[in-house]
């Protein structure tokens, strides 16, 4: 009996520390992940996910009009430490917006459990977005510093790409719904044009493709005006058109899973094929 109990304590000595150990791994930020330079967090909130990486926000000026800015992009989640006092959305919003203001940023729109903001820090513009879930028990926060992509891909990686897989995947970016060349492109678009001059009897096809989000019908077309305007940019710098050609294969082909964000960047493409 003696021995019985003796190995009951035992197992409820294992089962506290084990419960212990998973509330302390429960109160740590996730691995890798930060508070953003310029914005520190409300107090006993942890990181439960963060991404750093270029990328698009859509951010309100208003209740009903937005813009897409892009550049290099921080996505940190917060969610309240087990048994911490919750404050309330109303209390995360102006504590946030009144650390922004004394950095000089400037309120664009404060909509239900929403706020952005945009500041000028030297050349550089800060888009920042807040949202706040669940009655002020987590919120996210976007921080958008917003610069041109600076192109990594040069000729000769093209067709080192061509010759082994036959494509190349290239993220070039447009505004959501619109077909038009960004200005920051233009470094794409001149590695194209390289990559063909230098190899006259290369032919091959632009094929555009998007997520999933919109309808399958519009996603198609979109994909292949945008196709056609990289295809047009890369004629432009000189190149014959008949070697050329352009596709829209819309949602149809994607490369990653489109219920996560990181899949959905990744399905939004053109790419360069080899005929």
């Amino acid at each position: 009996m003696k021995t019985r109990k003796i190995i009951i304590r035992a197992a409820v000595v294992m089962l506290v520390l084990a419960s212990a150990t998973l509330i302390r791994a429960q109160e740590v930020d996730a691995e890798g992940c930060k508070d953003h330079p310029l914005l520190t967090r409300m107090k006993n909130f942890i990181i439960g996910e963060c991404r750093i990486r270029f990328d698009e926000l859509e951010v309100f000026l208003t209740d009903s009009e937005t813009k897409m800015v892009e550049g290099n992009r921080t996505f940190i989640a917060y969610r309240l430490k087990e048994g911490a006092a919750q404050p309330s959305p109303l209390q995360i919003r102006r504590n946030y917006s009144n650390a922004l203001k004394t950095r000089g940023a400037t309120m664009l729109t404060e909509r239900d459990n929403y706020v952005s903001w945009k500041m000028v820090k030297g050349e550089k513009e800060i888009w920042i977005a807040l949202q706040v879930f669940d009655d002020g028990w987590q919120y996210d926060l976007n921080i958008v510093e917003v610069e041109a992509m600076i192109q990594e891909v040069t000729a000769s990686e093209m067709l080192d790409a061509l010759n082994k897989d036959g494509f190349i995947a290239l993220y070039i970016n447009f505004d959501t719904g619109k077909a038009d060349l960004k200005p920051e492109t233009q470094g794409t678009i001149d590695q194209i044009v390289a990559l063909l001059k230098d190899n006259e009897d290369l032919k091959v096809s632009l094929e555009g493709h998007t997520d999933n989000v919109g309808q399958p019908a519009a996603n198609k077309t979109l994909s292949e005006q945008r196709a056609k305007s990289v295809m047009n940019a890369v004629v432009k710098g000189g190149v014959a058109a008949a070697r050329l050609s352009a596709v829209g294969w819309g949602q149809e082909k994607p490369l990653a899973d489109n219920r996560s964000e990181d899949g959905r960047a990744k399905n939004r493409r053109v790419e360069i094929v080899k005929k």
